[in-house]
């Protein structure tokens, strides 16, 4: 099983195996995005993200639409690769955590590379998991009240997920994505170059046909590409938090 970002060790959580495991919510999670410049992003949390971070698209592997590459959206932390900016110690600087952070030590994996064998999975590396103190996992065999919240909230995260992948492969289909860059020089002098993400091919985009607008429009996809135009001029703001 692969380790996404942020994640040490992912295991399948086994009612007999982990029956006495308990989390201690008491630590701070945010240490283990310190070193992420950037992170996953759902389309249902556009609306709250493009007023502090910059979202971009970023090519991610096979399963795009006619056999093109499969893009992601992301909110961009920081300017440089292991650089999060948003993180102080053990404190999130920002006004909205993305729900990538959020959903940590836990996520959904598929088991055998089978799509239908979905399973909760906790970070085995994480040191807030123990047998002795914080919230139990199982009780009396059974999934916890806390351990059953924490699905539900994978669950919604696995549904926005898939959608925001759907909507992603009709930007591919439209070709309304295109490689963009970010320079930048700080008051220092220093020269910020950042390369390597999509941003909204703004000639094409304003000549789409008027059937393909409506397209847009119905599948809610005209308000998710303002959100991400007008989160685009907070990459100056973070290029000043990071000159900071």
């Amino acid at each position: 099983m692969s380790n996404p970002p942020m994640y040490g060790e992912l295991q399948p959580l086994d009612r007999e195996a982990h029956k006495n495991l308990k989390l201690d919510t008491s630590q701070a999670v945010v240490s283990r995005v310190a070193d992420q410049n950037s992170v996953f992003l759902a389309a249902v949390e556009f609306g709250d993200a493009c007023k502090e971070y910059p979202i971009v698209f970023v090519r991610a592997g096979e399963g795009g639409p006619e056999g093109k590459p499969a893009v992601a959206p992301l909110a961009v932390l920081g300017l440089k690769p292991g650089s999060n900016l948003y993180v102080e110690g053990d404190k999130w600087t920002g006004g909205y955590v993305p729900a990538y952070v959020r959903r940590y030590p836990f996520a959904m994996a598929r088991l055998d590379g089978n799509a239908d064998n979905l399973a909760v999975c906790f970070d085995g590396k994480w040191a807030g998991f123990n047998e002795t103190t914080g919230e139990a996992l199982f009780k009396d065999g059974q999934p916890s009240e806390f351990l059953m919240n924490a699905k539900g909230f994978l669950e919604n995260f696995e549904q926005e997920a898939e959608r925001t992948r759907l909507i992603c492969n009709l930007l591919v289909e439209m070709e309304l994505l295109r490689d963009m860059r970010f320079e930048a020089t700080l008051p220092s002098g220093e020269k910020i170059d950042v390369e390597g993400f999509l941003a909204l091919d703004e000639k094409k985009y304003a000549e789409l046909a008027d059937d393909k607008v409506l397209q847009l429009h119905r599948n809610g996809l005209i308000a998710l590409i303002e959100m991400h135009r007008l989160s685009m001029g907070n990459m100056n703001r973070l290029a000043g938090r990071y000159a900071a």
